[in-house]
């Protein structure tokens, strides 16, 4: 189990996924699959065949960000939000699950950022 607070994961928010995809192919030498047929529109960023971050297509969130955001793992998702919630964050979104992923949290801080926290579903 990753420790709480490690930054896990990362995805790129954008609308211009091709673009994305064409530049971060050519510079870092990344491949990308599509994620899940339950998942439209989010694609792994690949090195080496495994999964490295995330591209997520923001066309269908009009008004969405456009950038980088990040999930840090936590040990108890609901625990860790009700302590968050009691120390003057929000939650952004009701907690969720995604299959073979985890649960996760997306929180918007005391200071105003927002941050995901997860805790994956272990790895064999």
């Amino acid at each position: 189990m990753t420790d709480t607070g490690t930054v896990i994961w990362s995805e790129l928010m954008t609308t211009e996924v091709e673009k994305a995809k064409a530049f971060y192919g050519e510079t870092l030498g990344l491949g990308f699959e599509v994620f899940g047929d339950t998942n439209p529109g989010y694609w792994l960023a690949t090195f080496d065949g495994r999964p490295v971050w995330g591209i997520m297509d923001m066309t269908q969130r009009p008004g969405g960000p456009t950038g980088w955001f990040t999930y840090m793992a936590v040990d108890d998702v609901d625990a860790r939000v009700a302590q968050a919630l009691k120390a003057g964050a929000e939650l952004c979104m009701p907690v969720f699950e995604v299959p073979t992923v985890g649960r996760i949290a997306i929180l918007q801080d005391p200071t105003g950022a927002i941050i995901g926290w997860m805790k994956p579903i272990p790895r064999g």
